[in-house]
């Protein structure tokens, strides 16, 4: 079966950096021996400016992907067009009511991905932001699991989470970052700023340094032998107290 996720051979991906579908990149794969190529030379240089990951790969494995001949490289690319973070900023700088924006750090399974792209989109967020490492690619997976709200609210793709929160912070966000022993329960705070909500990986949940750069540490009170939720339902759990108290 044809994997509509990838890109592969050496002029189908330089056409992606000729076209307007570089910020649907996602990573890149080359093998060793294919380095020397002049083209996929230049398709390094050009994913180094655009600061796309790239990832030095066996030949065998792109073979094993792809089934095909590959030339040495493959291009993951995501089924939307991500959104600079600037453009969503100017776009709600004179929104009348709050504005609510989502922080992944480190989502890696798709399911968990659309899942929170789904109510974030119901919730009225006006953004995703997601890292362009160390996370779930954009992919048909995510795109079925959001149930195509990837392509009705803008994602966007990050190089550096920790800069993006003083930039959010610049535009008046208030930061909680969602911690099993967070400093308040997540119903007591009054969300009647702009407000930012951010989500830590599956395993090891929100890093220590975004943690710190966030201005409050909030937390779901729980019962039982389980200390935490997924993911996704706790993201939901947030999103939609930020909708209440914004109806009330």
């Amino acid at each position: 079966m044809e994997n509509k996720d990838i890109v592969y051979g050496k002029n189908a991906v330089e056409a992606l950096f000729q076209s307007n579908r570089t910020k649907r990149i996602n990573k890149i794969l080359i093998s060793q021996h294919a380095k020397k190529d002049p083209k996929i030379a230049n398709i390094i240089k050009m994913a180094t400016e655009s600061k796309i990951p790239i990832q030095n790969v066996p030949k065998e494995k792109l073979s094993f992907i792809t089934n095909q001949s590959h030339q040495g490289i493959i291009a993951y690319i995501s089924p939307i067009q991500y959104t600079d973070l600037e453009n969503v900023l100017k776009n709600i700088k004179n929104k009348e009511e709050n504005s609510l924006i989502i922080i992944l750090d480190g989502i890696q399974d798709p399911h968990n991905l659309g899942a929170i792209i789904r109510s974030a989109k119901c919730a009225g967020a006006d953004a995703v932001i997601i890292p362009k490492r160390n996370t779930s690619l954009v992919n048909s997976t995510v795109e079925k699991c959001s149930a195509g709200a990837v392509s009705l609210i803008p994602i966007v793709q990050v190089s550096n989470l920790n800069n993006t929160i003083d930039l959010l912070k610049e535009y008046g966000y208030w930061i909680y970052a969602a911690e099993a022993n967070g400093e308040q329960n997540y119903y007591d705070i009054k969300y009647n700023s702009n407000t930012v909500f951010v989500l830590g990986g599956e395993n090891q949940g929100v890093s220590k340094l975004t943690k710190q750069k966030s201005d409050m540490t909030i937390k779901i009170k729980m019962k039982g032998e389980f200390n935490s939720l997924n993911v996704s339902n706790a993201a939901g759990i947030l999103m939609f107290e930020f909708l209440r108290q914004q109806e009330v």
